[in-house]
């Protein structure tokens, strides 16, 4: 097994860790499903200025 080989596993697993496993802590859903869901639920502020007030 060389380096390359390494890498393609290494990748493969971190794809399956965040995009097909399902998690029981968040509803049974892949951990990427459930941010892609936090995400479009609480949009980031687009500017730090935007998101405090004090800076006004």
């Amino acid at each position: 097994m060389g380096i390359d080989d390494l890498e393609m596993a290494v990748a493969e697993y971190i794809d399956w860790l965040n995009r097909r496993r399902l998690h029981g802590e968040i509803g049974l859903i892949p951990p990427a499903e459930h941010d892609g869901d936090s995400d479009r639920h609480n949009p980031a502020a687009s500017t730090v200025a935007a998101s405090v007030s004090s800076l006004h």
